[in-house]
């Protein structure tokens, strides 16, 4: 599937990177892990859920449910940033508006540019 103005993330190269150096926000039905990327002109996206979510239908519902959030939440996105969803297991219980509700404040607090200590 084309995201509007999103690279597709697909190495695994690039997800253990994000995993292990980027920063994380979890909720109930969504985490998410975020890193820069050196790049002012695009973003990569990545989803996964893993076989703890359920069978092949439910993770892929899991997916679809993170990817039509994203259609959403995307032009709010910064550039230049990765990003990756992690589907869990109350993902594929949820509606569309909880998880683009949980993927916007998560995009919201982990993007923030840090705060200055006077």
């Amino acid at each position: 599937m084309k995201m509007k103005n999103a690279q597709i993330l697909n190495s695994n190269r690039d997800f253990l990177r994000l995993y292990r150096k980027g920063k994380s926000a979890v909720s109930p039905c969504l985490v998410t892990y975020v890193r820069r990327n050196g790049s002012k002109s695009f973003r990569r996206i990545g989803i996964t859920a893993s076989k703890k979510v359920g069978g092949a239908v439910q993770r892929n519902r899991a997916k679809r449910l993170i990817r039509a959030a994203w259609q959403e939440v995307e032009p709010s996105a910064p550039y230049g940033w990765d990003f990756i969803f992690v589907a869990r297991s109350r993902t594929t219980k949820a509606k569309m508006p909880e998880v683009r509700f949980a993927m916007a404040a998560h995009l919201k607090k982990l993007t923030a540019p840090p705060e200055k200590k006077p």
